[in-house]
């Protein structure tokens, strides 16, 4: 008797300290996430503040300034529910503008477009990469809260289900194929 009793109390120990593990593994996912999003809200402002500031130095046409301004100005002050749309919109801006070598080429050549060229072209490449990070981080989390015992005990607690953070974030290619110093 007090043998079997041992062995379910054992067995009730090894399963509540493997649930308390998993419940820990998703917090950590879900810490992941919130890091995740938090570089890629950075790298995402700073293309914005970039393109913005390329648009108002008056190294580009005047059509090309606008549409560049206009769509970086919305992808920064875009509400949380439109951001992924305002953005994609600042992504197609900026291949539209930066389409051809010659354009870049042109801010290359004006009075500090050096530096401007080369912001930019960092900061086009790295909205793809923190946004692949962010939505691993995603998937990682969503998988592990599909599983059965997730969802039975609750391990979860309140955390919001995360979503993935969907744009279109192509970066032009006179720019993607740019070197940087």
């Amino acid at each position: 008797m007090t043998a079997t009793l041992i062995w379910i109390l054992v067995g009730l120990f090894a399963i509540g300290l493997y649930l308390s593990w998993t419940a820990g593994r998703l917090d950590r996912l879900h810490a992941r996430i919130d890091a995740a999003r938090a570089a890629l809200d950075a790298q995402l402002l700073r293309r914005a503040s970039v393109a913005q500031e390329l648009a108002t130095s008056g190294v580009l046409d005047p059509a090309a300034s606008i549409v560049l301004y206009e769509a970086a100005h919305a992808a920064r002050q875009a509400e949380e529910e439109q951001r992924e749309v305002a953005e994609s919109e600042l992504s197609q801006a900026l291949r539209a503008v930066f389409g051809e070598q010659q354009q870049v080429e042109m801010v290359r050549e004006a009075p500090g477009g050096e530096e401007a060229a080369n912001e930019l072209a960092q900061a086009v490449r790295r909205v793809p990469m923190a946004r692949r990070f962010h939505n691993d981080s995603v998937r990682a989390a969503r998988a592990l809260r599909r599983h059965r015992k997730v969802r039975w005990f609750r391990l979860a607690g309140h955390a919001p289900f995360p979503m993935a953070f969907e744009m279109d974030d192509e970066p032009p290619v006179a720019l993607a194929d740019r070197p940087t110093t």
